[in-house]
């Protein structure tokens, strides 16, 4: 254990002492936010607008609050997995400056290295995704309020595990990653493709199909699910109390990803969470096995 938290405190301290690092992770969400706002609200409003009856009329707070929850849902998504590839570039930068051959001739365990550097990961992008949430919940009290605190908690804990998830993606991925270019490219890579493939950017509801059912493989998308429904449970039972008939509040849910179906059956949250949790856990142990196995020291 000591050799751990001498990994973990070592790892955070090196995060945080790069500055243009530090920075550059935390207010990335905050542009990315901006974004989203001035360019995704549009679009979102036409989504929730489309699923309105013909003639039927929605307070323009109500309409505000729903993109802003879905503007949330979206930003904590993607933030969640993409930052947690760049406070894990510091396990490839042990391997360019050579300090990963230090630690490999120490009594230091591959597994424990492995832990501190996951560890270390997890906690810097779990605190980069709370402040961005906290710039988001200002953004939700500016333009509509339905949260409780059931609401915010809830949104905490998919935070949470969603880091979780993100840090073990980009710690198994990372591994095998060796100069600074090669994650640079990576972190290219998943920072454009990934808001897509886990419906941040665009309703799965809105693809084909067939590109949907493969889509629903992937547990990120039920990750930005959660957050999507604990962002909009209030404004769902705002609707319902203002008249809003079942048929219609169901139909929004089913156009902004709240209620997700694989093959055609509906996906319950206490599935989601245990595809997220046990998919975590999954790319844990590989990312463990991995670094046990093809770190073997010699």
């Amino acid at each position: 254990m000591t050799g751990l938290f001498s990994m973990f405190s070592r790892d955070c301290k090196l995060f945080f002492k790069d500055k243009a690092m530090f920075f550059t992770s935390l207010i990335t969400p905050l542009i990315l936010l901006v974004l989203y706002a001035t360019f995704l609200a549009n679009v979102y409003k036409d989504s929730f607008m489309s699923a309105m009856p013909e003639g039927f009329k929605v307070s323009e707070k109500l309409i505000d609050a729903t993109v802003g929850g879905e503007l949330f849902s979206s930003l904590l998504a993607v933030c969640c997995v993409t930052v947690a590839f760049c406070s894990n570039m510091l396990m490839v930068s042990d391997k360019v400056t050579g300090a990963r051959k230090d630690f490999d001739v120490t009594p230091v365990k591959n597994s424990t290295l492995a832990l501190g550097y996951y560890s270390a990961a997890a906690f810097s992008t779990l605190i980069i995704c709370v402040l961005a949430s906290a710039a988001c919940f200002a953004y939700l009290a500016a333009v509509g309020w339905y949260l409780t605190v059931s609401d915010v908690l809830c949104l905490l804990l998919d935070i949470v595990l969603l880091v979780l998830f993100g840090t073990a993606l980009s710690s198994v991925i990372n591994f095998f990653l060796s100069t600074q270019g090669q994650i640079s490219a990576v972190g290219t890579i998943v920072s454009a493709g990934y808001g897509f493939i886990c419906g941040a950017y665009m309703p799965i509801s809105q693809f084909s199909k067939g590109l949907q059912r493969v889509i629903s493989f992937l547990p990120g998308t039920y990750g930005t699910s959660l957050i999507r429904n604990h962002a909009l449970r209030g404004v769902f039972e705002e609707m319902a109390a203002t008249g809003f008939p079942k048929e219609v509040v169901e139909g929004i849910k089913d156009s902004i990803d709240c209620n997700l179906y694989f093959f055609d059956n509906k996906v319950e949250l206490s599935a989601m969470y245990a595809i997220v949790a046990v998919s975590a856990a999954a790319l844990i142990g590989i990312y463990i096995l991995i670094n046990a196995v093809f770190g073997k020291k010699k």
